[in-house]
Formats: structure tokens, C-alpha cells, sequence
């Protein structure tokens, strides 16, 4: 079990941003389902906790857990829910990594929740249809930060070529633009919450994209906030000083290259005295050293 742990760990530290993004998906559905099991073994239910990290409709309701605009994005209610988001967010995850970078995904998977969840508040509380609703309506799902990663890709390569089972080959442009008015269609059907939030990932997918080709960030702010967190908590151990020891044969190191580069300048002389005036003219300890040198 051990290992099993630490290979999930080690994947999870060296894979990329939407790898991360899918284990920390899973890891929330993984143990939310296991306790509400375990719960309800005893009859029991926790569907009154888990509404506090759901985002609700009613605004009085967000005051009192405004947390919940990031929490809901990471929850999903049932099997299905979070395979079919999981796998999107694999498939254009690699894909939009190809034009843009790791902290723009993170980026614009939490802007496109922000949005989604902002919007799907908004509707229910602008429009008379929903407003029967409010007071007992909550939302969970990763749908609108997937959604908004692929409406920057689609933004980004229009004619990127998407190859579908059953359909063939489809333009990214044309896939979003399928998504998003079947969103609008069913803006009223039960799931109805879940649609508006799409839309507002999808818009802010396009914010990020159209503002970054045009040099505004709207990213920017969520990963500095990020980057500024994580250093909070980022307990790194202190570097020990560097502490230099000096050899005790050091003395001895600098007299023997002293020694070396005499006896370097000796033969070099010796060999200048050869060149100019013949070996005859050399001394007995010159001839030596000459002997000696030639050995070595």
C-alpha cells in the first residue's frame, strides 16, 4: 500500500498542471464518496456538510461560505459527472498546454469556475424562473473550468483538426460553438444551473484568450495570489553556511608549485645557453639538471 502511495505521489509531482489538476479532482470524489458510504452505513447522511463546499444560489447562503466559489469546482456528484469532466480536461488540457503555458491552465481552470459560479448566482437571482429555486439550489463541477480551457484553445486554433468517434474529424471552432449553444438550449432544463455555469467558463475562456493576444493577462492576478499562498506554506529547510577549511598542507602546496616553476625556468634557461653556445658550454650541474629533466 506504501508504494502504491508514494508512486501516486511521485506522479502526481512530475506530471503536468491539468495531470494535477485530474488527481486532485479524483482525490475529493474518491473521499467524499468513501465517507458518504461509510455515513450511511449508520443511516446516516452528509449531504448537509458537503453543501457547504457546494456554491449556492442564494446570496445570503455564499456570505456565510464564500469558500465555496473555489470548492464546488473540485466536486462532482457521481461516477459519471467527474469521468466525463476528467476526460475532457485530459484531452484539451494537452492540447491547450501546445499554445499556452502550465500556470495559464491553472489560471484559467479556477477563472473559468470563478465565472461560471459568478453567472450561475446572477441568473438565478435575475430571472424570475429561477427565483423559486434559490433558496435550495447548489452547484457542483468541474464543468465550467473545463469548459473555459477549451473555448481559449478553440480561440486560439480555430481550425485545429478534432477527431470525434462516430462524427470524423471536426474543426475546434465548430466543437465549442456545439457545446456552448447546446448549453443555451437547455438553459431551463433540470440541469439548468449547470448550463448557465458552462457559459460563464466559456466566457471567461474567451476573456483570457482574446486579452492575452492582446498582451493583458487575465490570469495574472489568480497566480500571483497562488504563487504568494503557496510561499506561505512552503516550509523549506534553511541552507546550512557554507563553511570553508583550509588544508594544513596548504603552505606545503604553494612551495612545491613555487619549487616547480624554478625548476621550469631553470631548464628553459639551460636550454637557451644549448641553443646559443653548444653543450660544451654547459656546467656540470647544468648538464645534470638537463639529465634530470629529460627523465621525467
Amino acid at each position: 500500500m506504501a508504494t502504491i502511495i508514494n508512486e501516486l505521489r511521485e506522479t502526481f509531482r512530475r506530471g503536468n498542471i491539468y495531470i494535477r489538476l485530474i488527481y486532485i479532482n479524483v482525490a475529493v470524489f474518491v473521499l467524499t464518496t468513501l465517507c458518504g458510504v461509510i455515513v450511511q452505513l449508520f443511516n446516516r447522511s452528509l449531504s448537509g456538510l458537503y453543501e457547504w463546499f457546494e456554491l449556492p444560489a442564494s446570496p445570503a447562503r455564499f456570505i456565510v461560505q464564500p469558500w465555496s466559489i473555489l470548492t464546488y469546482m473540485f466536486m462532482h456528484g457521481g461516477l459519471l459527472h467527474i469521468l466525463f469532466n476528467m476526460l475532457w480536461l485530459y484531452w484539451f488540457g494537452a492540447l491547450f498546454l501546445q499554445f499556452f503555458t502550465s500556470k495559464h491552465l491553472r489560471g484559467v481552470y479556477l477563472l473559468g469556475g470563478i465565472c461560471g459560479g459568478i453567472l450561475y448566482m446572477a441568473a438565478y437571482n435575475v430571472f424570475p424562473y429561477f427565483r423559486p429555486m434559490v433558496d435550495y439550489s447548489f452547484m457542483l463541477g468541474a464543468s465550467a473550468s473545463v469548459l473555459a480551457i477549451v473555448t481559449a484553445t478553440a480561440y486560439r486554433e480555430p481550425n485545429y483538426p478534432i477527431r470525434l468517434l462516430l462524427f470524423g474529424t471536426i474543426r475546434l471552432k465548430y466543437l465549442a460553438l456545439i457545446v456552448i449553444g447546446t448549453d443555451l438550449l437547455f438553459i431551463t432544463s433540470s440541469n439548468a444551473g449547470g448550463h448557465i455555469a458552462h457559459l460563464g467558463g466559456a466566457l471567461a475562456g474567451l476573456w483570457f484568450a482574446a486579452g492575452l493576444s492582446k498582451g493583458t493577462d487575465a490570469t495574472a492576478w489568480i497566480n500571483k495570489l497562488i504563487d504568494a499562498v503557496s510561499s506561505l506554506f512552503s516550509f523549506k529547510p534553511r541552507k546550512p553556511k557554507m563553511k570553508v577549511h583550509y588544508s594544513a598542507n596548504r603552505k606545503s602546496d604553494y612551495e612545491y608549485n613555487a619549487r616547480k616553476k624554478a625548476q621550469s625556468e631553470e631548464i628553459d634557461r639551460i636550454l637557451d645557453k644549448l641553443k646559443k653556445s653548444g653543450y660544451e658550454s654547459l656546467t656540470a650541474d647544468e648538464k645534470k639538471s638537463l639529465f634530470d629533466a629529460s627523465k621525467r
